[in-house]
């Protein structure tokens, strides 16, 4: 009885010594991702190496993340044209995001959903409402300006359910190229996702490229997506579409670039990373100098999303970034010529 006692107290205390090691060592762990996800690097390890590539630059681009979402409405008329007719403020390049609708038209929204930025739900009765279930005509009904919120609480938008003015409705791709070809001259770029996957996104890959043809700005854009099979399709079917890393890729350099891997091939010519989440929660900081300098030397160019602490832009700047995606353009644009000005 005593043995058992004795045995079964060895035991517990195994037990609690095994777990204390375990929690030490995930203690530990999350202490080097904290480090080393918010490590900075000094601008002057940054390298320089000869390329080709037309988007690595000298001069880091500002990108209107959803058209500068942060500012008015995101991925609507209204918040193209302050981007693009603000006196205060300019920009190099617009993002935006796609979705096919049912009667076969490229619309510009985020979210695989309508939900979050509209008042789809009362519009249609229902939740979650896709945009490849309703024609183009249906969703022009949406007040897609309905959620949107001010830095400061506001929602100014709200009230217009009842009427919609066109800047605050669902926008098609052709409408919107229009008005940046106009307004722009041919100045402007463009980083352009698709958001569909399988069948669907590859019909938008055709509609949107012969859109792109059409308008005689394949070369002004680099394409998204978070679908494997679009990005294989892409690389298939038109190979001067220039695109844009998918997350398994930007794991796939984050190795490579730890390691100095000599034999990694680059799989596009654009790195389009992440600064802050969801990578760096996982202590994986994609903002060093190891790793802009091993995608230069590989030609590809670094292209950071969403960027909208200040500090953070002044840092990636420093650094070299070919282009930053922000939210709030204007405050990019500022945090830019302040630098110059300096």
């Amino acid at each position: 009885m005593e043995k058992t006692k004795k045995k079964n107290s060895s035991k517990k205390i195994a037990k609690i010594i095994i777990l204390t090691i375990v929690l030490i060592l995930l203690i530990a762990l999350a202490c080097v991702m904290t480090v080393s996800g918010k490590h900075r690097s000094n601008p002057e390890q940054i390298q320089s190496y000869v390329t080709d590539n037309k988007y690595i630059l000298d001069n880091t681009d500002i990108s209107g993340h959803r058209s500068g979402g942060g500012i008015e409405p995101e991925e609507t008329m209204l918040a193209f044209k302050n981007c693009a007719e603000n006196p205060d403020f300019n920009i190099d390049v617009f993002e935006f995001d796609l979705h096919i609708t049912k009667d076969k038209q490229l619309v510009l929204l985020h979210d695989d959903t309508l939900d979050r930025t509209s008042n789809s739900e009362e519009v249609f009765g229902e939740k979650k409402v896709r945009p490849e279930d309703k024609t183009y005509d249906e969703l022009r009904t949406l007040n897609m300006g309905a959620k949107f919120e001010t830095e400061d609480g506001e929602t100014p938008y709200a009230d217009l359910n009842d009427n919609v003015p066109d800047d605050l409705k669902i926008l098609k791709l052709n409408d919107i190229l229009d008005y940046l070809i106009k307004q722009g001259g041919g100045k402007y770029k463009y980083i352009i996702e698709i958001k569909n996957g399988e069948d669907l996104g590859k019909e938008g890959v055709d509609i949107l490229y012969s859109t792109l043809k059409e308008k005689g700005i394949v070369d002004k854009v680099v394409f998204g997506t978070f679908h494997k099979e679009v990005s294989a399709y892409v690389d298939e079917k038109y190979p001067d579409l220039a695109r844009s890393t998918s997350i398994p890729e930007v794991l796939d350099f984050w190795k490579a670039a730890l390691k100095d891997d000599k034999d990694y091939v680059p799989p596009c010519n654009v790195l389009q990373i992440p600064f802050c989440a969801p990578y760096k929660n996982l202590g994986i900081n994609l903002g060093t100098a190891q790793m802009i300098n091993y995608a230069h030397k590989h030609n590809m160019a670094v292209q950071y999303w969403t960027v909208n602490d200040e500090d953070d832009m002044e840092y990636l700047i420093d650094m070299g970034a070919d282009c930053i995606m922000t939210d709030y353009p204007d405050k990019l644009y500022n945090v830019k010529n302040n630098k110059k000005d300096a």
